[in-house]
């Protein structure tokens, strides 16, 4: 089996800021074991910018790009020996792999994140994964490690993405009498109204919330997600063996292929498209392409083969996304048009605005 576990920087750290080694060489005990069985692991890990805080005896989370960046630059050797150290006991060898949002934007640099994890999985080695926050920016960083972990199991084709955090599961309300919810078969609104925008800890940038919104990508794409107290090292074979572990979301059945998968959440959308209800009847239910004269209005600059969503013009949620055929001042000029009336407007390459093969329903508009 193949899984990819994150582990937050709530569970990674002491209540000092530092790193938890004990228990990072715990985790790694664990996962030996399972990597014995034939077990594929990849490890998604927070942990940098608060080791680095604490390196550097600083006491208030950081506020501004800078001192995160600062701050990470600092960590990230410090989360990496301590894995490296942990793995070496067992004559095993680690591998740091830092990404950005923009190595998943384009198509290439996105098989070669896949193949370079499958070429070190192959040789027997961990990759531990973090997003780049040394040198991302506000547009290309993932803001949280919970939405990388789910890129990364959908990109490798996971069967299990495993949310490890300070709580035993998602819970079905906030109050002292709450209880976790075993078993999500579908994300509804009423989930993601119970999640919460902020971490339980204070220590990381998630909080339900992202968790949430990255168990919606690894289902989409065919991958279980569990959310469970990282501090129960104990739990991982059970989870390996499919037992009942904090709260399961499922995978849909029918997930996306690997292209579709990645317009859908790998590539960061660059704008977005309004489109009355009858084009949206014709995209949702009967599969079509996306045609200029159902488009009500554009937001955003994007540019031919861009990513943009696909929003209804009167609930204006998005339900959709797509590689668009044509810039953002091409589909202003040509929306509402009909296709004969497009090629008097400008010069016409195409008769769709988003082709039905580079196209992707997220989930129903209601």
């Amino acid at each position: 089996m193949r899984m990819v576990i994150k582990v937050g920087t709530s569970i990674l750290t002491g209540v000092d800021g530092l790193l938890n080694k004990k228990y990072i060489s715990d985790l790694v005990a664990n996962l030996i074991e399972l990597q014995k069985d034939k077990h594929e692991i990849l490890i998604v890990s927070s942990g940098a910018i608060g080791a680095g805080r604490a390196r550097l005896h600083i006491n208030v989370r950081p506020k501004t790009l800078r001192e995160k960046q600062a701050f990470a630059a600092v960590g990230q050797p410090l989360v990496m020996n301590a894995y490296s150290n942990a793995f070496a006991k067992y004559g095993k060898s680690v591998a740091q792999i830092l990404i950005t949002r923009d190595d998943f934007d384009g198509r290439a640099k996105y098989i070669n994140i896949r193949n370079t994890l499958n070429a070190l999985i192959g040789n027997n080695v961990t990759p531990i994964i973090n997003e780049n926050d040394s040198v991302a920016i506000e547009e290309i960083n993932f803001g949280d490690n919970d939405t990388l972990a789910a890129l990364v199991a959908a990109a490798m084709d996971a069967e299990k993405l495993v949310i490890f955090t300070d709580v035993d599961g998602f819970y079905d309300g906030h109050s002292s009498n709450s209880s976790v919810i075993p078993r999500i078969e579908k994300i509804t609104e009423e989930i993601e109204n119970l999640a919460t925008s902020s971490s339980s800890s204070g220590k990381g940038t998630g909080g339900m919330k992202t968790k949430i919104i990255a168990a919606k990508i690894a289902v989409a794409s065919g991958v279980d997600t569990i959310i469970t107290n990282g501090l129960k090292l104990n739990l991982l074979k059970e989870i390996i063996s499919g037992c009942q572990v904090g709260t399961i979301i499922k995978a849909k059945k029918r997930c996306l292929g690997a292209k579709k998968m990645w317009i859908a959440f790998s590539k960061k959308p660059k704008g977005t498209i309004f489109i009355d209800a009858k084009a949206s009847e014709i995209v949702i239910s009967k599969g079509k392409s996306l045609l200029a004269v159902g488009i009500t209005k554009v937001n955003g600059i994007f540019k031919r083969g861009d990513t943009v969503n696909i929003s209804d013009a009167e609930t204006k949620k998005d339900f959709a996304r797509g590689l668009t055929n044509y810039d953002s001042e091409d589909v202003e000029k040509i929306k509402g048009k009909k296709t004969s009336e497009m090629k008097k407007i400008i010069d016409v390459t195409d008769d769709v605005v988003i082709h039905r093969d580079n196209l992707v329903l997220l989930w129903q508009k209601n």
